[in-house]
């Protein structure tokens, strides 16, 4: 067990949405690794699932991100 725990350090105002617990913070209180954000606003940062699917959604389809196999060519 360490002695001393490190803690996140947050700013008023900064908005993430915590992964493990499903809750929007102010700060953050949790790691980096289990959260998105920042955002501007609470309202953002309980948008932040749809916001990622929208996005993925947008990598899936871009087609500078397509490989030849994916678009079906054979060329390689």
């Amino acid at each position: 067990m360490a002695l001393f725990k490190k803690r996140t350090v947050g700013k008023p105002g900064e908005w993430y949405y915590c992964l493990e617990h499903k809750k929007v913070e102010e700060g953050p209180d949790c790691p980096g690794k289990d959260r998105f954000g920042p955002y501007a606003s609470r309202g953002e940062a309980e948008q932040a699932m749809e916001i990622a699917r929208e996005r993925n959604l947008e990598g899936e389809n871009d087609p500078r991100w397509l490989d030849s196999a994916a678009r079906g060519s054979e060329d390689d």
